[in-house]
């Protein structure tokens, strides 16, 4: 009793400091001067967690919203995102570190650091991912290898519906982890499932509405339970990541480079040998540079192949139509990589899906590394900057029906596949992302072995019109709780 009485009175001591900061807030920002320089206009500074479309409309290509104490900078619509993280790479190329980024990584890593250090691990993990296969054909074996068990865990269910999620995760982070460790893992190892499940948990957890205040108030972190159960995730993590890497640090030797840790702990050695002062290849880098690239390997690649058999149950015609052309152009042999231009239909199916699932609608926050002048718009050093991603991708004015899911937006009048530039969900510029050519290659490897093996179908007593499309909000856009037959062709 005693304790409940005083955790309500804690709930109600937080609620009220938070409104009584908002007020504060809304008092000082009225008399906030602008030293006679024209900011992005928007709306009142009120903690804006609302829809960054609608507002676009509203104010332009280019506006200020406030995320509490912060001013945001929001750019919208392809060519806006494209001038500032293209054209102006350097001057938007920063990351925004907020408050649970920091918790992730500390300022190590890949994903969530800047300057000189986040430089030579990005430039590190792109040779390296390159020299162990990143869309090459020893990429392309990995992954056909891994087609093969997958096939295998969804031919258990007989045809009857289930949930495709985590056989789905398991065998798209059995690529990354080949990469990372130098070797796959069985779906049913404790370890392996424990990972992926966390990493999943981790990335809905910091989308959630608490860990978006605990980053407008870090202070209120021990208050709020994602809060605690995320720290929890990260630093199970971080213990099982270092056993592995300890385990491959016992065997490593020089001379046969296994994997990305492997190739790490070499360059280590060799400047600790040279007695090269100052190095960024520590312990903290290796170990959350792994835990950057297992978990962007996985969630982004496999979420994205669920909404490909989802969006494949929704349209049945299209289904057919992927069917027929993998039936006549390849038969039943072994998708490979070079099949790709030869499946057109299939390629733009493909594509579609990436655009109107949108998994990551708000990138990654940017920074601004200096001032700089854009669109006509003084933006200071250190300025937040959302480049909003599902406006490029829902871009009305580059796309011919952006709301639906339309495999002609990649198509010509001969039926020949078309690129589009306004096509950009692995964002672009210094921070896109550096594993696009492996997700490229497993996204059509996987879906055309499903679907030649598989015709994919809601459960009995839901029709194609019932399949929801709403997403779980989270870090990145998943699909709902839901499961499908895969009934086989064979």
């Amino acid at each position: 009793m005693l304790e409940d009485l005083f955790q309500s009175f804690t709930s109600v001591s937080v609620l009220g400091t938070i409104v009584g900061l908002l007020v504060l807030h809304l008092f000082y920002s009225s008399f906030s001067s602008q030293d006679g320089k024209k900011e992005p206009p928007g709306p009142k500074p009120l903690p804006l967690l609302g829809n960054l479309l609608q507002l676009s409309k509203k104010y332009g290509p280019v506006f200020t919203v406030h995320f509490g104490f912060k001013k945001v900078v929001v750019l919208a619509g392809y060519r806006t995102v494209k001038q500032a993280l293209v054209n102006h790479a350097e001057e938007f190329g920063d990351r925004e570190v907020t408050p649970i980024f920091y918790d992730f990584n500390k300022g190590h890593g890949i994903l969530f650091s800047n300057g000189d250090s986040w430089k030579e691990m990005r430039r590190f993990a792109l040779t390296t991912l390159k020299d162990f296969g990143m869309g090459k054909r020893l990429s392309e074996g990995k992954i056909i290898e891994e087609c093969h068990y997958l096939i295998e865990e969804f031919e258990q269910y007989k045809g009857k519906a289930f949930d495709n999620t985590q056989a789905i995760c398991y065998a798209a982070s059995n690529i990354i982890s080949a990469i990372m460790f130098g070797k796959r893992f069985e779906y049913k190892d404790a370890v392996f499932q424990a990972m992926v499940e966390k990493d999943h948990k981790s990335i809905v957890l910091t989308g959630s509405a608490p860990i978006l205040i605990y980053n407008m108030f870090p202070w209120l972190g021990p208050f709020l339970k994602s809060w605690r159960d995320l720290m929890k995730n990260v630093e199970e993590n971080k213990v099982e990541t270092k056993s592995i890497i300890a385990d491959l640090k016992e065997t490593l030797n020089p001379d046969m480079c296994r994997c990305f840790v492997d190739a790490f702990l070499t360059r280590k050695l060799n400047l600790e040998e040279s007695e090269i002062k100052d190095s960024h290849y520590h312990d903290d880098n290796l170990v959350y540079s792994v835990i950057n690239l297992f978990a962007a390997g996985t969630d982004t690649t496999g979420n994205t192949l669920q909404w490909c058999l989802l969006f494949m149950a929704k349209y049945p015609r299209i289904q057919g139509q992927v069917q027929e052309e993998l039936s006549r152009v390849v038969g039943s042999r072994q998708v490979r990589v070079d099949d790709r231009k030869s499946l057109p239909y299939t390629d733009a199916v493909l594509h579609e899906t990436q655009r109107l699932a949108n998994i990551v609608p708000m990138a990654i926050p940017h920074k601004t590394s200096r001032d700089v002048t854009f669109q006509g718009y003084f933006i200071k050093e250190g300025t937040i900057v959302f480049p909003l991603l599902t406006s490029v991708l829902y871009d009305e004015s580059e796309w011919e029906s952006p709301h639906t899911f339309n495999p002609s937006h990649f198509l010509d009048e001969e039926g020949k596949f078309i690129r589009r530039d306004a096509f950009m969900p692995f964002s672009a510029g210094r921070r896109m992302c550096l594993g696009e050519s492996l997700a490229r290659m497993e996204l059509f490897l996987f879906f055309t072995s499903l679907l030649q093996r598989f015709r994919f179908t809601p459960p009995p007593g839901i029709t194609e019109d019932e399949l929801d499309l709403t997403p779980t909000v989270g870090f990145i856009l998943t699909p709902s709780a839901h499961e499908l037959c895969a009934v086989s062709r064979q």
